[in-house]
């Protein structure tokens, strides 16, 4: 069941009539679970019973390390020494971090097994699991990287104080909720939880809203991100015959595709969310008008890079033990995140490079903090014009190894950015008879794109102004409707379904 479908608006419909139809909390707990079982079956049904067990297992974890079985000291016999209250107390932590540790060990080594045994296993034993004759295929659950993060933040969270629910409708309602379940946002259980205690029918203003969402998001993804997916998916599938012009083409396009179509799916997967009562944090903030890496990271992807920060970065020491264990820690942040991503080994590499990437912004920092010549120059227009500049290169070259995991491919990329001829026939089947335009047309329209977004970006952050909610509601018929008439034939599925 696709979001941008007729078929998912009927189902949205659907569920909403059911659930505010509903006075109790446990019954509407019950219909979005049904309802996400539903969804998922839709397009998994095979791995329902794993994401149940898995839900269960998490949940019985969470009660494990959530336990009190702490001696209390003012309830123990008066005779027990000081010095055995603490002996006791010490015994309980360390059995309550054991039992962490089994929950943080079951949860990677089943997103390990999944998204890593299959190539693992061709390598092995030299298995062509994509050829006719073989019978050995193995395909990862959707959202399987966002359903094991969640579960690990959930058990460290009541690890570190917050309270284990015992509620499982709850429980495996927050995991399986549809709107946020394949591709997120990353959530955590309590602040969700929370909002579940205090469910309102959403006012007039709420209503607005969340289908502004919803329609901005189809836009993001049905017009803008799929029309690019074909010229880059054109490009990219045939790199022996394309130019270089066309390659540094088709990597902007990527950049720019990858942004509308993950932050379409945040947009409709919030917006959906909104008109049940919950929010979902936002997981994206004009990332390509961030000035250095590190800012990049706190404006994209937000959701995972708050995971990252909170449960690898703090755990590893942060920035509390000097420069060097700083930048390290840094690079091993960033080397999980290009793992998390896939097995192939381009995710590893472009880990490596934004891991590079922050350790030198961090150095270029520190320099800054002595020299006031070199402060004052990233301070001033022509600096951060720059920094800008050298930011999103950086980031831009970097996806071709996120577009193309294989290195063979993605080394070839790179060895024909500079100086290397298109082939004719090349030309004429993609920007003539594909895409209908000249390949200057093309350049003009991504410029135009990246121009609409920079007007966005001006009245959204600097403005401050956005539409009232009757203007949105004017625009989501004209949205949807546009979306209808101009998406390409045979929508491309949405590429964070891969991780």
């Amino acid at each position: 069941m696709n979001f941008i479908s007729i078929f998912y608006g009927l189902f949205l419909l659907s569920v909403l009539g059911i659930y505010w139809s509903l006075a109790q909390q446990k019954l509407r707990l019950w219909t979005l679970l049904i309802a996400s079982l539903v969804f998922y079956g839709s397009l998994q049904i095979q791995y329902i019973p794993l994401l149940l067990a898995l839900t269960y297992i998490n949940f019985r974890v969470g009660l494990e390390i959530g336990k009190n079985t702490s001696p209390g000291k003012h309830s123990l016999d008066w005779q027990i020494s000081n010095e055995e209250w603490q002996f006791a107390q010490g015994d309980w932590n360390r059995r309550r971090l054991k039992v962490l540790w089994l929950g943080i060990v079951l949860n990677v080594l089943l997103l390990l097994g999944y998204k890593y045994f299959t190539p693992l296993f061709k390598f092995v034993f030299n298995i062509q699991t994509n050829s006719p004759d073989s019978s050995f295929k193995l395909i990862a659950p959707l959202g399987i990287s966002f359903f094991t993060f969640e579960c690990i933040a959930y058990l460290i969270d009541v690890y570190r104080g917050a309270p284990a629910t015992e509620q499982f409708i709850k429980f495996a309602t927050y995991k399986l909720f549809f709107v946020k379940l394949i591709s997120g946002p990353i959530t955590r259980y309590h602040n969700l939880a929370n909002q579940f205690n205090t469910l309102n029918l959403p006012n007039s203003d709420r209503v607005a809203e969340a289908l502004w969402l919803i329609a901005r998001g189809a836009v993001k993804k049905g017009i803008f991100a799929d029309h690019l997916g074909i010229f880059v998916d054109l490009c990219f599938g045939n790199l022996q015959r394309a130019g270089s012009t066309d390659l540094w083409l088709a990597t902007f396009a990527y950049g720019l595709q990858l942004y509308l179509d993950f932050n379409g799916y945040v947009d409709i997967a919030r917006g959906s969310a909104m008109l049940f009562g919950l929010v979902l944090p936002e997981n994206f903030d004009f990332p390509y008008f961030s000035t250095n890496i590190s800012e990049f990271w706190r404006r994209w992807h937000i959701t995972l890079g708050d995971w990252l920060r909170n449960y690898v970065y703090f755990p590893l020491g942060g920035s509390r033990r000097g420069l060097v264990r700083t930048c390290w820690n840094l690079f091993i942040v960033m080397l999980i995140a290009g793992i998390w991503h896939g097995a192939a080994l381009g995710y590893v590499v472009w880990g490596i490079l934004h891991g590079l990437a922050l350790v030198v912004h961090r150095l270029t920092d520190t320099m800054s903090d002595r020299f006031e010549n070199l402060e004052q120059f990233w301070q001033n227009p022509l600096g951060i014009f720059v920094a800008w500049l050298l930011t999103q290169l950086m980031v831009f070259t970097s996806w071709i190894w996120f577009r193309l995991p294989n290195l063979e491919d993605s080394s070839l990329v790179i060895r024909h950015l500079w100086g290397y001829p298109a082939d004719a026939q090349f030309a004429e089947k993609v920007y003539v008879d594909a895409l209908n335009m000249s390949q200057s047309q093309l350049a003009w329209i991504l410029i135009a794109l990246a121009a609409l977004m920079a007007v966005v970006y001006t009245f959204n952050r600097i403005l401050k102004l956005e539409f009232n909610w009757p203007l949105k509601l004017v625009f989501v018929p004209i949205c949807f409707y546009a979306v209808w008439l101009l998406a390409p034939e045979g929508s491309l599925p949405y590429i964070y379904f891969d991780f």
